[in-house]
């Protein structure tokens, strides 16, 4: 397939909500970073192991502060437009160590999932393909004022879906850059088209230029 890079550029981090090393969700997200810089966005491929933290304590916040690696995270979301996470399911939800580094990071101000475009996308070797983890994740990404791609990906039989470092049906991986490669220009038209980053807000059900805070303190 012809790449048709999305102009002007846009910077999407990329990274697998898994410590594992040989993951299908680390090499998922491999393959989604270099699709991505195929269509002219600039890539930050990232890995869990950046952004872990010990378990959040609000006792350690207020003595320690925020440890290194949720402060690397947002750093990273701060530096990009939109990020794209690749979640495998733990028992129907997102894995602790995800959880763990969306609720650090949430405590900085300002707040940096606040208005970054998201992809959700998952693999799994059970026939959901992790999708109902995915579900469990939208709900403290939107509830921190991140704007959700509506579509997600879930690839399933993970374990028979690669062929090396690519899919090996070309139906599916046709289906998975397009919904990429759609994510990809709504990010672009809502950074550089205003009256579309409006629309958006406005459909959210949030007053334009809310600043509401999101985060309940624990």
């Amino acid at each position: 397939m012809a790449n048709q890079p999305a102009s002007p550029q846009v910077k999407v981090l990329v990274f697998a909500a898994s410590l594992r090393a040989e993951s299908f969700n680390r090499q998922l997200a491999a393959l989604t970073a270099r699709l991505a810089a195929g269509h002219g966005a600039i890539v930050d491929l990232a890995s869990m192991r950046d952004f872990d933290g010990p378990s959040y304590n609000s006792e350690v916040e207020v003595s320690q502060g925020i440890p290194p690696g949720p402060t690397e995270l947002r750093r990273r979301l701060t530096e990009a437009d939109a990020y794209i996470i690749a979640s495998p399911e733990y028992n129907l939800s997102m894995p602790g160590v995800l959880k763990n580094a969306i609720d650090w990071t949430s405590r900085f101000r300002p707040q940096p999932f606040d208005g970054r475009h998201a992809l959700l996308i998952s693999a799994s070797p059970a026939l959901a393909g992790g999708n109902r983890g995915l579900w469990s994740l939208r709900l403290p990404l939107e509830h921190l004022g991140s704007r959700v791609f509506p579509d997600m990906f879930s690839l399933s039989v993970a374990h028979k879906a690669f062929d090396g470092d690519d899919l090996a049906d070309p139906a599916l991986r046709t289906r998975f850059d397009k919904t990429l490669q759609a994510f990809l220009s709504e990010v672009e038209a809502v950074k550089h088209y205003p009256c579309i980053k409006r629309a958006w807000v406005e459909f959210l059900g949030e007053p334009p230029g809310s600043a509401a805070d999101r985060v309940d303190a624990a």
